[in-house]
């Protein structure tokens, strides 16, 4: 089993910055490849960004490359999503994921969720 509790969500206006954090706990953090994904007030969750388990493959939705970036540390068992020039409609529920298989877009493949943290942009 793997717990995850992410953090580091807020409000804030178009065009800032915030990190958001991920503490893994329970069995080999870094055997995962770990994934965020999102979900607006109705919605369906979407993909944003994953990362494999060495940290040398990433992924990321069309709407956040360039802004968003995905990075681990495996001694801490902790991702993170540095995102900066925050818009409106980044404005969404933040889940991080845990995938015991290949780095994917695909939630269904992830195994383990986080309770999320909510992140709103005002313009």
């Amino acid at each position: 089993q793997v717990q995850l509790v992410e953090s580091g969500g807020g409000l804030v206006q178009a065009g800032a910055s915030l990190r958001l954090s991920c503490v893994a706990s329970g069995r080999t953090f870094s055997s995962y490849a770990m994934g965020w994904f999102r979900q607006a007030p109705g919605k369906e969750r979407e993909f944003v960004a994953a990362l494999s388990w060495s940290g040398s493959k990433t992924l990321y939705a069309d709407s956040v490359k360039g802004r968003f970036t995905i990075s681990r540390d495996n001694t801490k068992n902790t991702v993170y999503l540095q995102m900066n020039s925050l818009k409106p409609e980044d404005t969404a529920i933040y889940y991080c994921a845990a995938d015991l298989g290949l780095v994917t877009m695909n939630l269904v493949e992830y195994d383990y969720w986080g309770q999320g943290t909510q992140v709103t942009v005002f313009s």
